[in-house]
């Protein structure tokens, strides 16, 4: 089991960051932004026509605020009003030995920090994906907490800091059962959590987009780049499937407001599992489609 190490306590000076304002990206405040974030510069996510812009996250600071409310016992949302970048919202997981923020957001103001802290406060931030790194150093300093990110997407980390843990392998236990499981897919490091005592019990998979809730909640979606539509080989979708299928679980939280998959999520990511296989394939319903010749 991983056990964070608090660092130098969380009554220290915010950072101040460069926020890419397509992505939400963090980079040192201390120096120049670099001409273009290199997040958005991956053929997974993009830069815009119009080219690259930046934000202040002090601004930010001042003209937003944090939507924190239960989503259900145990498991709050952590989001960002009015939306910045990608829109995403983070999940609290509260456990009896200490609270995991599942995936970030690109700002913390002094009422959501002091809001968190109402609710027990954090102690290990563990993140999806790249995309959701966004303000990982500023939410780890500000709260006292140490960040979990899977050593394949290292290169990845745009704001460095002493409070990054890299871990290696297919999982790592953190705190009160949460476990973080590497399934790849999307990026390399692409992880999951898994949370035992969710839905009430049934278990509980928080995905982002590394699993993707999609509108019809029978099936969830793979991509390699979803702005983009890039697809995935049936190799790294099967991979996903794989790393999932040993943990109970009936629900899944995606990564805004709203998206999830309230029960039966297993089978719809066997099912998905099945149909993108067949799809790639060619088949669809047990019958072939008709490709162009």
């Amino acid at each position: 089991m991983a056990h964070p190490q608090p660092g130098r306590g969380a009554s220290v000076t915010p950072l101040t960051a460069h926020v890419c304002a397509t992505c939400g990206a963090h980079y040192p405040g201390d120096v120049p932004p670099p001409a273009t974030c290199r997040i958005c510069a991956d053929e997974r996510q993009y830069v815009p026509a119009d080219g690259q812009r930046w934000l202040s996250l002090s601004s930010l600071a001042r003209d937003h605020a944090n939507r924190i409310e239960e989503v259900e016992p145990d498991l709050y949302g952590v989001g960002v009003e009015p939306q910045v970048a990608i829109g995403q919202r983070a999940l609290l997981v509260r456990t009896p030995e200490g609270n995991v923020l599942w995936d970030c957001v690109p700002v913390l103001t002094e009422a959501g920090r002091a809001r968190l802290e109402e609710l027990s406060g954090v102690a290990a931030i563990a993140v999806s994906h790249p995309h959701f790194y966004t303000g990982i150093a500023l939410f780890a300093e500000l709260l006292d907490a140490q960040v979990y990110l899977h050593a394949a997407d290292r290169e990845h980390v745009t704001h460095p800091s002493p409070r990054i843990r890299f871990w290696e392998g297919e999982r790592l236990e953190l705190l009160g059962g949460v476990t973080l499981v590497r399934a790849g897919g999307h990026f390399a490091g692409g992880t999951v959590l898994h949370w035992p005592a969710g839905a009430g019990g049934g278990g509980a998979l928080l995905t982002s987009d590394i699993i993707r809730v999609i509108p019809d909640r029978r099936h969830v979606a793979f991509l390699y780049s979803y702005p983009n539509q890039i697809p995935l080989p049936v190799r790294e979708v099967e991979r996903v499937g794989a790393a999932v299928e040993p943990f109970a679980f009936t629900r899944i939280h995606g990564g805004w407001w709203g998206n999830a998959i309230e029960s039966g999520a297993k089978e719809a990511v066997r099912r998905s599992v099945e149909r993108y296989r067949r799809a790639i394939a060619g088949r669809l319903d047990g019958a072939e489609l008709p490709w162009p010749t």
